[in-house]
């Protein structure tokens, strides 16, 4: 007998379908209803998820003193990419009792971020923390939209689920910063193996599964659709000097182009780190519990020893009119692990963890009183720790797209109908995905990525460039330019360019870039989002690798055998670039701060390393029992992109926590 969960999710999908296609006819209407009952219908037989959102169970009211507690062995503040990793791992010794609280729900039931090409849909929506820089002082004064998921899973559930980890010699960068081997290459690369199941595709062969993992909880492989555009960006970049790349992720090194493998599974669904590691088999553990909708406010210290010592955590719930529910706390009686969430208190007598992401995790920890003294006085926050480096280091992957018209036939606009034929034309889509897995609704929309350097003398002949750009990489195989070539040409991430219009666009990618920024607090109140300024483009190398980028990605656009069956060559489309190759380098450096925008890929503002926040274990220097654990530990960009190194990091830290207490 279907129950009331199950014609909830009903609603919820015919909601989205709703609004993906307006206005329907009453056979339309049906349509949906039995597309939608076909899904609902292959989840009914799913066990029913042990989230929390009654906070009395695992913890109590905060009394006047703040001294009643619930105890755990292990307390986990945010179940975003790192937090997932840590409290599987975590909890598989039946000895230690694990409580995760994460700021959102569960992803599972969210039909946009299980779809591959579904997640440009929770931008903007109750499922992102919708956030914006200040505005760009070197990118034409703009505040840049920086999405962040609110789930259980975090980015991992909203972003384009590219499995690619960066190249080698970053991690040898890191061990020298860190000034500890663990993070080397040769050392760190197992816990890619450890999380890895790759699924091996005989449409490419070029993969050596001795090199990939076999046995992790993290299926990997390349997705069912391949748009004919993304296979002859392949052929056109080898054509041009970029070589074939048979795995971006080995020893051999990162440059090359290829389709792109993703964190997707034999069903053509996405995997995130709650998909893979919070399984119903994990879930019914009983020293396991998460806890969702709860927000982390504040770590808690004893400083009576004169060593700041982490004892614990406040966290509560917020209503979507905006009231604050009680705080809550519990005790932990050997760590904290923070991977940020909502509000409520939490004690740890050991070490708490923190997870909460580059934004998050620098914000709790200075409302904590742990940062930049001057900053924590200007908001009344008492000083636990002068710690100057939090929230400094902030680091991202600037892009800016190409965008040009496709005459392969075959559009991706179609998927935000917008008329009778395009609702039947989905409609036909979302049944062809249901039920075989295949079409372009399996698509992550950038297929095809190619990686080289800008001071490639093939690709930019000396004869033609300059070559006086500092070489910013970690190492001479690493590249600094990443192109994605993507399905469909948008306008403020997940805008269509134009409904009519079939066009596609090249990301042309800044991996290592000069600019730093940095995160300061806009208020003591943990509400309140931090000020967040990446500084793009603020120095002259970040402008001039972008320009040499866009040069490269318009040779590749009118290479065979894109010309013949791709790029429509004599477009002159007022909204398209057609007309860049008449640009000076000056001209398109204007275009570069025009357009450029987040690839999503903030890092390093709770970095490793000498003059940084945390030590090579992920401790917070100057402090006893506080960890953080997310890609705000990253001293460097990786030249690509992060998720697998976030989940190799806490399956890193994992092993380093169960080794301490064993």
């Amino acid at each position: 007998m279907i129950h009331n969960h199950a014609f909830a999710k009903l609603l919820d999908l015919l909601d989205v379908l709703q609004a993906h296609a307006g206005t329907q006819t009453r056979l339309f209407g049906a349509a949906a209803s039995v597309v939608a009952l076909t899904i609902i219908l292959r989840q009914l037989t799913t066990k029913q998820q042990k989230l929390i959102t009654d906070y009395a169970k695992v913890a109590r009211k905060l009394d006047d003193n703040g001294s009643e507690f619930d105890e755990w062995d292990f307390i986990i503040v945010g179940g975003g990419t790192a937090g997932c990793v840590l409290a599987s791992r975590l909890s598989e010794d039946p000895n230690l009792r694990v409580l995760l609280i994460e700021a959102g729900g569960s992803s599972k039931d969210v039909v946009e971020s299980r779809i591959p090409s579904g997640f440009l849909q929770l931008f903007r929506t109750p499922r992102d923390y919708n956030l914006y820089t200040e505005p760009q002082q070197h990118a034409g004064n703009k505040k840049k939209y920086w999405p962040r998921a609110k789930l259980l899973g975090g980015c991992s559930a909203m972003n384009a689920m590219m499995a690619q980890y960066g190249a080698p010699s970053d991690f040898d960068e890191w061990a020298e910063i860190a000034e500890d081997d663990s993070w080397s290459w040769t050392k760190f690369s197992k816990y890619f193996r450890k999380f890895e199941k790759y699924n091996p595709d005989p449409r490419f062969p070029h993969v050596d599964p001795l090199l990939r993992g076999t046995n992790g909880p993290v299926e990997i492989g390349y997705s069912a659709h391949i748009w004919p555009g993304c296979k002859a960006f392949v052929q056109a970049s080898m054509n041009v000097g970029i070589p074939f790349s048979p795995d971006f992720c080995t020893a051999k090194g990162t440059k090359g182009t290829n389709k792109v493998l993703t964190y997707i599974d034999s069903k053509s669904t996405r995997v995130t780190t709650e998909s893979a590691y919070l399984t119903d088999d994990v879930l019914a553990r009983p020293n396991l519990t998460v806890v969702t909708y709860a927000r982390v406010t504040k770590v808690l210290f004893d400083a009576s020893s004169g060593i700041p010592r982490a004892t614990g955590v406040e966290f509560a719930s917020k209503s979507d009119v905006g009231k604050v529910g009680p705080k809550f706390c519990a005790r932990a009686t050997k760590e904290v692990i923070v991977s940020y969430a909502s509000i409520r208190y939490i004690l740890s007598n050991y070490l708490p963890l923190l997870s909460g992401g580059t934004i998050h995790s620098p914000q709790i920890l200075m409302i904590s009183g742990i940062g930049p003294a001057v900053q924590l006085l200007r908001h009344n926050i008492p000083v636990v720790l002068d710690a100057p480096g939090v929230g400094a280091n902030l680091l991202d992957h600037p892009a800016v797209p190409l965008r040009l018209k496709q005459k392969t036939g075959y559009s991706f606009n179609h998927l935000t109908p917008y008329n009778l034929r395009t609702t039947c034309m989905f409609m036909r889509d979302l049944l062809r995905y249901q039920l075989w897995g295949t079409g372009p609704i399996a698509s992550n929309i950038g297929e095809s990525v190619a990686f080289f350097r800008s001071d490639d003398p093939v690709l930019f002949p000396p004869a033609e460039h300059n070559h006086d750009i500092e070489d910013a990489n970690s190492g001479p195989d690493a590249p600094d330019i990443e192109i994605i070539m993507c399905t469909a040409a948008v306008r403020a991430h997940n805008e269509l360019l134009g409904k009519t219009l079939d066009a596609y666009q090249m990301l042309v990618t800044l991996l290592r870039p000069t600019s730093k920024g940095s995160l300061l607090l806009k208020s003591a109140d943990p509400w309140d989002n931090p000020i967040m300024d990446p500084s793009y483009l603020e120095t002259k190398h970040d402008v001039d690798v972008l320009v040499r980028g866009i040069r490269a990605a318009f040779k590749i656009a009118h290479t065979a055998p894109m010309p013949a069956c791709v790029t429509d060559v004599n477009s002159t489309h007022p909204e398209l670039d057609h007309h860049f190759s008449n640009l000076s380098d000056g001209e398109l450096a204007d275009v570069v701060r025009d357009r450029v925008e987040t690839l999503y890929h903030p890092m390093g503002t709770c970095a490793m390393g000498p003059g940084g926040v945390v030590d090579s274990d992920l401790r917070v220097k100057g402090t006893q029992g506080l960890r953080v654990c997310d890609a705000s530990v990253f001293p460097k960009l990786v030249s690509g992109h992060p998720t697998g190194a976030v989940i190799a990091t806490a399956e890193k830290l994992a092993d380093v926590i169960k080794a301490q207490y064993s």
